[in-house]
């Protein structure tokens, strides 16, 4: 009985350690052009905790992302940390996008975002540096649906940048 407790403890010890070490850091963009809309849908899906250590480091101590009781600043202080970190640019141009919402799912925090009155998009030029100044691991995963045609952008802290061309 005392063989299989060790044994069992060997084994499991070490996985233990290592999931702890490997946490992930990654965040989902949804990027859709709706050419009848003449409208730019974006969802992007952040870790919680990430997102509210990010916030508390940049803002505000207090802060703290709950569905129950949130303060009325959250939303103000998501809306100008997603502006200083997702940039877009549509024909070479800067386009500002209106925060429209979050949801609360899981884990996670969506924030829906929309660029309004896009008549056409030949270019378009995405940053995201999402929880990059705190998660150096990072990698924010953008998938795109522009002119019928699907992309999958990544974004590390060494690829800040990515361009699409549609002409």
């Amino acid at each position: 009985m005392h063989f299989i407790k060790i044994t069992l403890l060997a084994v499991i010890f070490p996985l233990f350690f290592t999931s702890v070490a490997h946490k992930y850091y990654v965040s989902v963009t949804q990027i859709e052009y709706v050419k009848a809309k003449k409208s730019v849908q974006i969802i992007t899906r952040i870790d919680i905790n990430d997102l509210e250590l990010t916030l508390q480091e940049r803002y505000d101590k207090g802060i703290i992302l709950t569905a129950i009781n949130e303060k009325s600043s959250v939303e103000d202080y998501i809306k100008q940390y997603l502006n200083q970190k997702i940039t877009i640019k549509i024909n070479t141009k800067d386009v500002a996008f209106n925060f429209i919402g979050k949801d609360y799912e899981n884990d996670q925090i969506a924030c829906y975002l929309e660029i309004e009155n896009v008549d056409a998009i030949n270019t378009i030029e995405i940053s995201n540096t999402v929880l990059f100044d705190l998660f150096p691991k990072q990698k924010n995963v953008v998938k795109t649906k522009i002119n019928s045609k699907s992309n999958n952008l990544i974004f590390t802290t060494e690829d800040k940048n990515q361009h699409l061309n549609f002409k």
